[in-house]
């Protein structure tokens, strides 16, 4: 006898979403900006550049990016592309993309004073101090959003007004229409593409940032640091920087000044990712959790860390605490430093120590008082209320047994 067989209308989608998961990730997130771009003649130019240079190509695998793309008619009136022929135009190009996603709505947050954003020449290592980064402003009189070239010679500055977006796939790629050419600040136009020798100094970096003098003294008496700088020539480094008042939040009952060398070591081991993330790779971040030089030491699923984004920032979860990135302090291919508003502290070292400074509960003495030792377990109050919670439980229960039994029924 022939059995029936019920089909759930969902069952097609269900199937679709299961397909979509079983993707490849750089099938999902790869990014075509040159088709995207393609429906807009006015901004065939542009794409062309974007192309020839080999831009596009170096876009491809990045999942969070803003374009700011220049029109043709824009583009024919610059000097910079009547020269093309004898100068390097291809880290202009890269100035125009910024390493993070920016919706309309995040460019009108910016205030009047402006926000440093990192673009895609930072990485290159030929851009001097923060001056491969713009610096985005918002009049909120005119509601007009400038793109300039430096934050920190505004009388030098080379400006774009930001006319229109054009392009917004959520998260992960947006591109907006500027009315001009952005020439970074400083900006050498017979520069050669070949990489000079990175040979930084982490400890110096972040003394410079002048806001990271605590960590930069506790990386270099520690010694992890050299362990960061001979990582940086394979896959790269990330690394956490908690500020200077970052400390003072660490709760006294934490005794982390009194940690042994070697736990404190494995603090700072924690703040470390063996890849390169610039900005925007950190906020597509798929991998709740992302193992650290502690886990390199420790054993595989130990020491990770929690990346996501929250409100527009990056957010990083320790298990205990929870960081935000407040800045850019040096991104460098392969080296990418950030400062965090918090000390991330390890739930191994920090959870463990914990439990083991609780103190045990002894149960009371017989024929105690319980005025003196508290309510005992078979108190009535206590009984009545645990009565209650099961109650409330089970009551709970029933509701999601029968609202799953009327689901499957009327379908």
């Amino acid at each position: 006898m022939a059995i029936p067989l019920c089909i759930s209308r969902f069952a097609p989608l269900i199937h679709l979403y299961l397909l979509l998961l079983s993707l490849p990730t750089s099938l999902v997130s790869a990014v075509n900006i040159t088709r995207l771009l393609s429906p807009y003649s006015d901004l065939s130019d542009f794409s062309d550049l974007l192309s020839t240079t080999a831009v596009a190509a170096d876009l491809f695998h990045r999942t969070s990016i803003t374009l700011l793309a220049v029109p043709n008619s824009f583009l024919r009136s610059s000097d910079l592309v009547r020269r093309s022929s004898s100068i390097n135009v291809a880290d202009v190009i890269r100035y125009h993309v910024l390493l993070q996603y920016l919706s309309l709505h995040d460019l009108r947050r910016y205030p009047p004073s402006g926000k440093l954003i990192t673009t895609l020449f930072q990485t290159t290592g030929r851009a001097a101090d923060s001056f491969g980064s713009v610096n985005i402003t918002h009049d909120p009189y005119t509601d007009t959003t400038t793109v300039q070239s430096s934050s920190v010679y505004p009388q030098s500055t080379n400006n774009a007004t930001v006319i229109s977006p054009i392009v917004t796939l959520p998260y992960n790629v947006s591109i907006f229409t500027v009315n001009s050419l952005i020439i970074p600040y400083g900006f050498d136009l017979m520069t050669s593409e070949s990489r000079p020798p990175l040979g930084l100094n982490i400890t110096k970096a972040l003394i410079d940032g002048h806001n990271f003098n605590v960590a930069a003294s506790m990386f270099s008496a520690s010694g992890v640091v050299q362990e960061f700088e001979s990582e940086k020539g394979g896959a790269g480094i990330t690394l956490f920087v908690p500020t200077d008042d970052a400390f003072s939040y660490i709760p006294v009952t934490e005794n982390f000044q009194s940690l042994p060398a070697d736990q404190k070591a494995d603090v700072l081991r924690f703040h470390v990712l063996l890849s390169y993330y610039p900005l925007g790779s950190l906020e597509s971040i798929v991998n709740p959790f992302q193992p650290t030089l502690a886990t390199e030491d420790k054993g595989a699923g130990r020491f990770t860390l929690n990346i996501s984004r929250v409100n527009g920032s990056v957010a990083i979860s320790s298990g205990i605490v929870e960081a935000s990135v407040t800045q850019t302090v040096f991104d460098e291919n392969p080296i990418a430093i950030f400062g965090i508003s918090r000390v991330l502290l390890p739930k191994e070292i920090f959870r463990k120590k914990e439990n083991a400074e609780s103190p045990s509960i002894s149960p009371p003495p017989p024929n105690s008082s319980p005025e003196l030792n508290g309510p005992s377990s078979s108190s009535p109050g206590l009984r009545e209320e645990m009565h209650s919670t099961a109650t409330v439980q089970n009551v709970n229960l029933g509701l999601y047994l029968y609202t799953g039994l009327l689901y499957v029924l009327l379908i």
